[in-house]
């Protein structure tokens, strides 16, 4: 990635008038919204399918799930025409809310539709009004305010290079765009490829040990196959003992979720679950927590603080070594096992909320030694590709930060683009 830094500037700058924009070359104009584009008069289309804006692209919808009489009400939106969702604007302030349309949909009537008045270059005002959109027009939705219209935005400033400028600007956004999409693309199937080596990892260690050599015998239990002839096989109500402790007052709230085992400070609001004081149950550090809703299975963790969990967690101690029981019942979730043992057919959803039906579920269970070397390896292992996975994820944050700074710097004029930087 070429820094910015490196890239060349215009000869001279003047001042914007406008806090999002900043200094801009000084031949480029700046322009109303309402100069530049009108607002497209609503006209219903039934033979069109129905569309949405989804993170800055608009995309077709399933029809099937719109009743005829809402679809009759919506508006249309062609090829080449920006579309604008102006709705609820409190409440989404990560989503992309403007686009430039490739596809002829239908929308909501709620959706603002634009059209340019004179020749600009589409591809370069697609690139300026997502900057629009996150810098400015989301603070429109500020206050009591939670929609806006076309009025709301027709004065705001938008920018105005020669068509040259626009052409130049916008090939290039969209060669480094891709170029940058590609990188990260690359980046994240590597990591669920490190996350299936994990799986697999898991999987071959709870349920064939680390012996390559050692006799096997049938489990006989049709997703396990062979194990170790000398390891054993159990029920989790014979493995596992629920802990029923009391609430703390005024503690921290735990959450087991399918990332692990953390602590929220007050109530459980973060888009999970909001229960009422008496569906809160205690929990001390160094517990096993296993969630028994369907939707959560695999959110089994050792718990690193002591407060309150939700109830459809099972707070449990055992005689065995904790993190091996862990790292088995997350391989039964890896195989989708929780389902299979829940109602004998793949696919189908599973609750093990209540303890005498988790009970029921087998749990394999080598001699104490053994699962502790079990545990020392996968730790080793996981901490290595974790350690492999988080360096990856940062690498793609920086790409994603670069990818904005560029686009942001570009359509403001902050760096100079020409045709040279088309020929590397």
């Amino acid at each position: 990635m070429q820094a910015l830094a490196n890239f060349p500037k215009y000869e001279s700058y003047s001042d914007s008038g406008e806090d999002w924009i900043g200094e801009i070359p000084y031949h480029w104009e700046t322009v109303r919204l309402k100069h530049l584009f009108r607002e497209k008069k609503h006209r219903p289309n039934m033979s069109l399918n129905c569309g949405a804006i989804s993170f800055g692209e608009v995309v077709t919808k399933d029809d099937d799930k719109v009743l005829e009489a809402t679809k009759a009400s919506y508006q249309e939106v062609l090829s080449g025409e920006f579309l604008i969702n102006p709705l609820n604007l409190n409440y989404d302030l990560i989503s992309l809310r403007i686009a430039l349309s490739k596809v002829d949909v239908v929308v909501s009537a709620g959706y603002i539709v634009i059209k340019e008045k004179e020749p600009i270059i589409k591809e370069y005002f697609k690139y300026l009004l997502h900057r629009y959109d996150v810098a400015y027009m989301k603070l429109l939705g500020s206050g009591v305010r939670q929609t806006i219209s076309f009025n709301h935005i027709a004065n705001s400033l938008l920018l105005s290079p020669p068509m040259e400028e626009q052409t130049l600007i916008a090939k290039f956004l969209d060669q480094k765009t891709a170029q940058i999409d590609e990188a990260i693309t690359i980046k994240e199937q590597q990591i669920k490829l490190l996350q299936e080596r994990k799986q697999i990892i898991i999987q071959k260690a709870v349920t064939q040990g680390l012996d390559p050599n050692v006799p096997m015998k049938d489990s006989g239990v049709d997703w396990i196959g062979e194990i170790p002839a000398h390891w054993e096989i159990s029920l989790a109500k014979h493995v596992l003992r629920k802990l029923n402790r009391p609430r703390y007052k005024n503690g921290n709230t735990v959450i087991c979720s399918n990332h692990g085992c953390s602590k929220l400070l007050g109530d459980v609001n973060q888009g999970l679950v909001s229960l009422t004081q008496h569906d809160y149950q205690g929990v001390n550090k160094g517990d096993l927590l296993v969630h028994g809703m369907d939707a959560w299975h695999g959110a089994i963790a050792m718990s690193e603080h002591t407060g309150d969990c939700t109830s459809v967690v099972h707070v449990c101690d055992t005689f065995q070594n904790k993190s091996y029981i862990a790292y088995f019942l997350k391989m039964l979730a890896i195989m989708n096992v929780y389902k299979v043992i829940s109602n004998g057919v793949r696919g189908n959803t599973s609750d093990f909320r209540s303890w005498s039906k988790f009970g029921d579920i087998q749990i394999i269970l080598p001699p104490l030694i053994e699962q502790n070397a079990v545990v020392e390896l996968l730790d080793e292992q996981m901490q290595k590709t974790d350690r492999s996975i988080e360096l990856l994820n940062q690498q793609i944050e920086k790409l994603k930060e670069y990818k904005t700074t560029l686009i942001n710097s570009a359509v403001t004029g902050k760096i100079k683009i020409t045709p040279e930087m088309f020929e590397q």
